[in-house]
């Protein structure tokens, strides 16, 4: 399972064919692989927020949340993963009819959860949230991301590049809402006294 998503950071073209060629079955195993994988960043900045913390400009006190803040905050980040995954693979699915593609839901699962790879893996960097570095690697990750998006989508629907050329970026597009409407839910939580709970020595 695991193997197909660290083959996409290396040799993405040949993995996505592999995936391509994977019987049904497989593709019920692999549909649990954004489960999995989704931990890696909600563990990271779990323990990064609320043990390392994070600075703010010439200050020296390290900005930490509570324990109890950032495990919520924590698994709220692993479950809103989680749902934008199944949304994005479900459009993967319901879009499929409309650019000539045989597929299903647990495909267009799977094709969401292994695009999302390079940013479960670069997820890590919250271990230590040191901002604008964890930023340009998230920018990097997101980019690649992107690529594989653009390269996986014909190859394991089946289609010309073209037609998967218009597909992917319908897929950005709805990616992009979702995002969207994360940040205004984000908001509206915080308004409603969800918002994040810092220690004492926090500015």
């Amino acid at each position: 399972m695991i193997q197909h998503g660290l083959a996409l950071l290396v040799q993405p073209h040949t993995a996505w064919q592999r995936v391509a060629q994977l019987p049904s079955a497989s593709f019920n195993k692999l549909a649990l692989f954004p489960v999995i994988m989704a931990l890696l960043p909600a563990v990271a900045w779990y323990y990064g927020t609320s043990r390392i913390g994070w600075t703010v400009g010439s200050s020296e006190d390290a900005i930490r949340l509570t324990e109890s803040s950032a495990f919520e905050i924590s698994v709220l980040f692993y479950f809103v993963m989680i749902c934008s995954i199944a949304i994005i693979g479900y459009f993967i699915h319901w879009m499929s009819d409309t650019y000539g593609a045989n597929s299903s839901l647990t495909k267009g699962i799977v094709i969401a959860g292994l695009t999302c790879s390079p940013l479960f893996l670069t997820g890590l960097v919250g271990f230590y949230p040191l901002l604008w570095v964890d930023l340009l690697i998230g920018v990097v990750a997101l980019s690649w991301a992107t690529y594989l998006l653009y390269l996986g989508i014909p190859i394991v629907m089946n289609i010309p590049e073209e037609r998967g050329f218009l597909f992917s970026s319908a897929i950005i597009a709805i990616a992009l809402v979702i995002f969207v409407g994360i940040l205004v839910v984000t908001i509206i939580l915080w308004e409603y006294g969800f918002a994040p709970e810092f220690t004492d020595h926090s500015l």
